[in-house]
């Protein structure tokens, strides 16, 4: 009955303006008579964010319908495709990479999140156990933190010696050259989160027993050791970021958007077939997701 009403009184409106509020409303309208709508409001939701909530799932679906075009391509086409995934802790790495992932053939990609190295694994070359993780031909790998572990984590909580550390920051631009060269697609994001909304996110952690397990003793130490972190990510920023293997920052104090945006970033820059079909739009916000340069202001 209301959708009536709003169609008639939309063909009866001359002026443009009101013309365009009346087609916002019915689109409001729509979105919260959706399933996900109606259970959002008996949730006790407001409308605003039932309506944020919703026009999130729309868009989140369309680009991981992009992103099985993407996947079915790098399958057909037998290319290699290695995103990696940066950034302090409870920045959203891994929210990121389920939205990635959910809907995905999984026989065709994995998530690789190792955990510290054994004792054997610390005797071998740095870069060795990351290698065996390497995408295969048609496959799409995501790493879950990486090699980069030692430009930040581990020099911070005195995990490396010094000379561990500039042999690994000399080494690495050197690595991800040749892999590139070798035909592997390099994406590395970094999620860049504000102190307040880490600290936010660690108390929800420390109170919500779903998510207690992702607290580490690392975790714990964070906001203590903020401004050290700080010191050695702009390192690594600086001596890896480079124009074949660019830092792709993320600001992610909104989860939802950096999870959006972030996928586009990746359908925009890889040549996938179908892509103009898209029902949605592929390019980034720059006021969302950009490369690393040295004057660039970073929440984090």
């Amino acid at each position: 009955m209301i959708f009536e009403i709003l169609k008639e009184l939309k063909r009866g409106v001359k002026d443009k303006e009101l013309k365009k509020r009346v087609d916002t409303l019915q689109k409001a309208l729509e979105r919260l008579s959706t399933p996900s709508g109606l259970a959002l409001l008996a949730q006790g939701k407001s409308i605003e964010k039932a309506l944020r909530r919703v026009k999130y799932e729309e868009d989140l679906m369309q680009l991981q319908v992009e992103l099985i075009k993407l996947q079915n391509w790098v399958y057909e086409n037998k290319k290699r495709v290695l995103i990696i995934f940066e950034g302090r802790d409870a920045a959203g790495k891994g929210g990121a990479i389920k939205r990635f992932t959910e809907r995905l053939n999984p026989r065709r990609y994995r998530v690789v999140a190792l955990p510290k190295p054994t004792e054997v694994e610390a005797g071998q070359f740095y870069f060795q156990r990351y290698f065996a993780h390497l995408p295969n031909p048609g496959e799409i790998v995501f790493f879950d933190r990486s090699w980069y572990n030692r430009a930040i984590v581990e020099p911070v909580f005195g995990f490396c010696t010094k000379e561990q550390y500039e042999k690994f920051m000399q080494e690495v631009p050197e690595i991800e050259h040749a892999l590139i060269d070798d035909g592997i697609m390099i994406i590395k994001f970094w999620f860049s989160i504000s102190k307040k909304e880490q600290k936010k996110r660690f108390k929800e952690r420390q109170t919500n027993p779903l998510k207690q397990w992702k607290l580490s003793p690392v975790d714990m130490q964070a906001q203590k050791m903020w401004d050290r972190i700080t010191y050695y990510k702009e390192e690594m920023f600086s001596r890896t970021h480079t124009t074949y293997s660019p830092w792709i920052i993320v600001k992610s104090n909104d989860k939802k958007s950096a999870r959006l945006e972030a996928i586009r970033y990746v359908l925009s820059h890889v040549p996938y077939e179908g892509k103009e079909e898209a029902g949605t739009n592929l390019h980034a916000d720059p006021e969302i997701v950009q490369r690393y340069h040295r004057k660039s202001w970073q929440i984090d």
